[in-house]
């Protein structure tokens, strides 16, 4: 396997060679076909194909993921939806703007904005004045249909939860380094939590989550926030690359439990 290849697929290739699977990697791993006999699966980004579509389609969508947290009374921060300017009067209320600048004029501390669908945190910006607003948005939409503006809140501490059919296969917190963000690919690193009192609420939070939008193999993140756990997002593509570094072992067996479910196999 070439060393720049996502442990994504390494998992999946090495899952297919001890099951008799046959995996065909295409688009540079980024469409995965799997075969077995007449049984034809497959992985694309991420996403190894447990989940529903409605369920995959809610987790991609930030805005949509807290409406429907907020509906089932799952604690979770605000996403706000603005939809790009360029799709038309039809689509988009002209008063957009103001309606963003009432979001930061009502969150001194500063307002979040991201594009309402993607990952990694990529394009995500700490607005505080109008000025830095106008940026931001004009940032975002030059490359996304929406985008979301959430209250910037002090995170305590983020922990990200995997689940397979509501069991936490996998927890661990994100120590952010210098960035204020407690992105992986910003430089947080993942740390496994023991059982404890702090494991068992992000778990039980986590849980409470994915059965609000009837998801069954995700990550959850979840934030403290002035001492209260909160749902941060929730991610269809499970990606485990960082962890993979430090837990390969721990990463493998997680990836075969949910493709022993894709296949059928039971344990």
């Amino acid at each position: 396997m070439a060393s720049s290849e996502r442990i994504f697929v390494q998992a999946i290739s090495r899952y297919g060679a001890r099951r008799g699977i046959d995996v065909d990697v295409r688009a540079d791993g980024w469409l995965i076909a799997m075969r077995r006999g007449e049984m034809r699966r497959f992985a694309f980004g991420y996403d190894i194909g447990l989940n529903s579509a409605i369920a995959h389609r809610l987790a991609n969508d930030k805005s949509a993921t807290a409406e429907v947290l907020a509906l089932q009374r799952v604690p979770c921060i605000p996403h706000h939806l603005f939809l790009n300017p360029k799709l038309g009067s039809n689509v988009v209320d002209a008063t957009w703007r103001e309606a963003m600048l009432g979001l930061l004029h009502d969150n001194p501390q500063g307002v979040v904005v991201k594009p309402n669908e993607g990952t990694s945190g990529r394009s995500v910006f700490r607005v505080t004045t109008e000025t830095e607003l106008d940026h931001a948005a004009g940032e975002v939409f030059s490359m996304s249909t929406g985008l979301v503006v959430s209250p910037y809140v002090e995170i305590e501490d983020e922990v990200r939860v995997i689940l397979l059919d509501d069991e936490p296969r996998i927890v661990y917190s994100k120590q952010r380094g210098s960035d204020w963000r407690h992105n992986l690919d910003a430089g947080a690193k993942p740390v496994l939590l023991e059982d404890g009192e702090v494991r068992a609420a992000c778990v039980k939070l986590a849980i409470d989550a994915a059965d609000a939008i009837g998801i069954a193999f995700a990550s959850i993140d979840v934030v403290r926030v002035d001492g209260e756990w909160r749902v941060l997002e929730i991610n269809s593509g499970v990606m485990m690359e960082a962890l993979g570094k430090l837990h390969p072992e721990l990463v493998q067996a997680t990836y075969d439990a949910a493709l022993d479910r894709v296949f059928g196999e039971e344990h």
